[in-house]
């Protein structure tokens, strides 16, 4: 007679937990996509009942939301805001893209070698003090009113928290971490790749947020440096005009760019920082 290799007796209940785990964050992820658009739904709710509903607004203060979006569906169909949107996002991204890089070299420059510290930290955080606003003018003067000072200008605004989010997480990286590996015969590139790295990965996840958001908010100051597209024209001929629909749709569309890269950090965060198990709230 064979002998049957019993079944241990956490099979089961472990392949039950596995099931429930695979369906729990569908059900917390659409929970909590409910959760955040209810403020939102409030938001618009209060604005309809106070212009359209009970009229504390004249038309021309405050349109109400269904006027906005048929300004919005009116722009799309009669003029080029698609395009307009496009030359916004380009901007944005490589702005954004070449203040990121610039930031997280300098602040890893800075964070891992002390002499790094001593040349680019004191520059960098006097730099840091001047409103991004504030270099209009020289960028101006030095590289004209075309596409490259606007880019300069995102830039100029998103390297900043980048370089001090990860000269910051670089030099927090737990001591005894570091000792551990040099125990084990790390040399220093393997050091810095396999530990400090990987300790500051989620410090600079998080500063990428903080940067994109302001890529958005200086880009709203590059568009109004003598633009001839993007968002920030069709902004500025609204201000003449005194179309406050228009304005409205370019605040909107400012505001979802912003919304869209802070998603595209935060599931950059989820991808590369799965391994990691953090306190996810109450």
């Amino acid at each position: 007679m064979s002998a049957v290799t019993p079944i241990p007796v956490a099979t089961a209940p472990a392949a039950v937990q596995r099931r429930r785990r695979l369906r729990a964050p569908s059900r917390r992820s659409a929970l909590a996509l409910a959760r955040r658009g209810s403020g939102v739904v409030l938001i618009l709710l209060l604005w309809e009942l106070s212009t359209a509903v009970f009229g504390l607004f004249e038309p021309s203060v405050l349109p109400s939301p269904g006027t906005v979006v048929t300004t919005t569906r009116d722009l799309f169909r009669d003029g080029d805001l698609a395009g307009q949107i496009g030359t916004s996002i380009r901007r944005a991204a490589l702005g954004a893209a070449l203040g990121v890089s610039v930031g997280a070299t300098l602040g890893a420059l800075s964070g891992l070698w002390r002499l790094g510290e001593d040349l680019i930290d004191a520059p960098v955080q006097m730099l840091q003090a001047v409103p991004f606003t504030a270099v209009v003018p020289l960028f101006i003067v030095w590289f004209g009113i075309g596409e490259l000072p606007k880019i300069l200008i995102i830039a100029f605004g998103a390297a900043f928290p980048m370089y001090l989010n990860v000269y910051g997480a670089i030099r927090n990286t737990d001591i005894k971490l570091v000792e551990a590996a040099r125990v084990f015969g790390l040399s220093k590139p393997a050091l810095i790749r396999h530990v400090i790295l990987p300790a500051a990965a989620q410090p600079a996840l998080v500063a990428l947020r903080q940067s994109l958001a302001i890529s958005v908010v200086a880009l709203v100051a590059a568009e109004q440096l003598n633009a001839s597209s993007g968002i920030g024209f069709i902004l500025g001929q609204a201000r003449e005009f005194l179309r406050a629909d228009i304005v409205l749709v370019c605040i909107g569309i400012y505001a979802a760019l912003g919304l869209t890269g802070d998603l595209i950090a935060r599931l950059l965060e989820r991808r590369l920082l799965a391994w990691r198990r953090t306190y996810g709230g109450a």
